[in-house]
């Protein structure tokens, strides 16, 4: 398959803007599966709640309208990090296909100010099934958990999708270790750019990647520029989780050390 990670620079409150600009790189590069950053649509730096309250979105809102127009065209499946409007709000990320919705993801470790504006996330770590492989997502700051892609892995995913709005520079390298820890394909979509409202300036790190189950780093992008880039990967690497004929990254695990 052909995986594809998605750098923006969005505009805060630009919703529809935004989410054009994301389609007209999307456009440009052919993948089965296309993976956009957290809160693509709206932008990060909420201010006030109202904010928030005007620019969530219920997960069939205009943002899924737009993707699944592009996905029902092209016939491929998208990621995508928004601002849910549920019975409160979280800081989500949904996967549609060809045939509309498929699954939600809701952040499970805010960071920073999220933590004012967001629910934490209360669905676990689901884990779907496309026809090219297993997929499940976490968003951003879910790196510093290693118990988060590990879930993922036990629970059978081949690919981690990682919407993120990145501000720590280190984040990158830290995904390396996640995919190298599990033996799984990890894909994180960063944005670039900054914003600065209401006295909090927040200045964001790009280099998107897609890194492989050995930990190699297939492709990182800039980290100032919009971007786009896709990678042919076979997702069933993911499967194999020998390191040698002695140890298995699973099968060695020692759970009844750790409590």
């Amino acid at each position: 398959m052909h995986l594809a990670v998605v750098q923006t620079n969005p505009v805060f409150g630009e919703t529809q803007r935004n989410v054009q600009e994301a389609l007209d790189l999307m456009a440009t590069v052919k993948a089965e599966l296309y993976v956009l950053p957290e809160l693509f649509n709206t932008g990060y730096n909420f201010i006030k709640q109202k904010e928030l309250a005007a620019l969530g979105e219920r997960a069939d809102g205009i943002t899924y309208e737009m993707l699944l127009k592009f996905a029902e065209d092209r016939n491929c499946y998208i990621v995508y990090g928004f601002a849910e409007k549920a019975d409160i709000m979280y800081n989500s990320a949904s996967l549609i296909g060809p045939d509309g919705f498929i699954g939600i993801y809701r952040k499970v470790h805010l960071f920073y100010r999220e933590n004012i504006f967001f629910a934490p996330g209360n669905l676990g770590f689901p884990v779907f099934d496309l026809p090219f492989g297993r997929i499940g997502m976490m968003i951003c700051f879910d790196w510093a958990y290693p118990e988060s892609a590990r879930t993922l892995t036990l629970k059978g995913a081949q690919l981690i999708a990682h919407p993120s709005n990145l501000v720590l520079p280190y984040c990158p390298d830290g995904m390396v270790t996640r995919a190298l820890e599990n033996k799984i394909f990890t894909a994180t979509a960063d944005r670039v750019g900054e914003e600065n409202r209401g006295g909090v300036e927040i200045k964001f790190i790009g280099t998107s990647e897609i890194v492989d189950p050995n930990g190699k780093i297939l492709c990182r992008l800039n980290s100032n520029n919009p971007a786009i880039k896709s990678v042919e990967i076979d997702l069933s690497l993911s499967d194999n989780k020998q390191i040698n004929v002695y140890n298995d990254i699973l099968k060695g695990l020692r759970l009844d050390q750790y409590k």
